[in-house]
């Protein structure tokens, strides 16, 4: 009985554990542009991680919860952020490029972990074959060797 009270203590007590659920002022300047169908399919399976304008879930209030949603949103923003796209080195920018093809053609992205509470961001086979040409046409635009010439 002592550690089901514990446990219940530990969980409430963790609740007052503050994690930042911020999104950061940017400049719609520095945002990837792109046509509205890729921005659609962008914004519902990939902005809550990558980018300046996640939607925070009612769960994510619920620590340890909240700890791992802040944790996916920190790193994911690091790897890529839509919201600073033109702001990013170009030579991290072309790595990025190669990286998203690469996670969309395995179907890596965006995380089953993820699609666990957000079935709506699972990308379809058109979803994915939209993305892919994109990025083999429109997004080629950004890589540092074509850029300024």
């Amino acid at each position: 009985m002592k550690i089901v009270v514990y446990s219940i203590a530990f969980f409430i007590l963790i609740q007052f554990i503050p994690i930042t659920k911020d999104n950061p002022q940017f400049s719609k300047d520095s945002e990837i542009m792109t046509s509205k169908k890729v921005k659609a399919i962008l914004k519902k399976a990939c902005y809550d991680c990558h980018s300046n304008e996640v939607k925070y879930s009612i769960y994510s209030y619920i620590a340890p919860m909240s700890w791992s949603i802040r944790s996916h949103i920190k790193h994911g923003r690091m790897a890529l952020n839509f919201s600073t796209w033109k702001e990013m080195n170009p030579k991290y920018r072309d790595k990025r490029i190669d990286k998203m093809k690469s996670q969309i053609d395995k179907n890596l992205m965006p995380l089953s972990s993820y699609l666990l509470f957000h079935e709506e961001a699972l990308l379809s086979a058109d979803d994915r074959s939209i993305l892919s040409e994109w990025i083999d046409g429109d997004l080629q635009k950004y890589r540092s060797s074509k850029i300024n010439k």
